[in-house]
């Protein structure tokens, strides 16, 4: 069920894993239109750096996303200042971007979002639970600030989305 005015903060992991795996729209079409239905409601929204992410690969997720109804949200200074009091509350929270390979540059600017928004953060990432590693998760990070963060298939009870199955 749909926490009263409740909103969502999607990881771009939770659209294109799906996408591309158990609700590929040429076996779950619906789960697209559920998305953007919330979207139109404003329960779930995207920072613009997961957009970016999304569609600098210039699929056809790209091309949904591009005409999605799912709302978009700029980097403002309040995200920034977020962002810095993340940083400030852990130093390894700068290892939330890896840098050398480029990968999760969106990931502090969904938690800013998150946080600023007072969203729950959806993501497909799971726990760092190794204590010698030096990769921070976002879900450490929400942990961390106190900012709630699910599952897609969590998100998926939490909002009542229903799958309806023909042959």
């Amino acid at each position: 069920m749909i926490l009263k005015e409740q909103t969502y903060c999607l990881d771009s992991n939770v659209l294109i894993q799906a996408w591309q795996k158990y609700y590929a729209p040429s076996i779950c079409p619906d789960y697209w239109q559920v998305l953007n239905q919330l979207g139109n409601k404003g329960i779930i929204f995207l920072p613009e750096e997961v957009r970016e992410e999304i569609v600098k690969t210039d699929d056809e997720l790209a091309n949904w996303l591009k005409d999605s109804s799912i709302p978009i949200y700029k980097t403002d200074q309040k995200v920034i200042s977020c962002w810095q009091k993340i940083l400030q509350k852990d130093p390894l929270h700068q290892f939330l971007v890896d840098n050398i390979k480029g990968r999760s540059l969106a990931d502090p600017w969904v938690i800013s979002h998150a946080m600023k928004m007072n969203a729950t953060l959806v993501t497909k990432e799971s726990k760092e639970t190794a204590l010698n590693t030096r990769r921070i998760k976002i879900p450490n990070v929400c942990d961390n600030m106190g900012v709630r963060w699910i599952d897609d298939f969590d998100f998926i009870r939490e909002v009542n989305i229903l799958f309806s199955c023909k042959a």
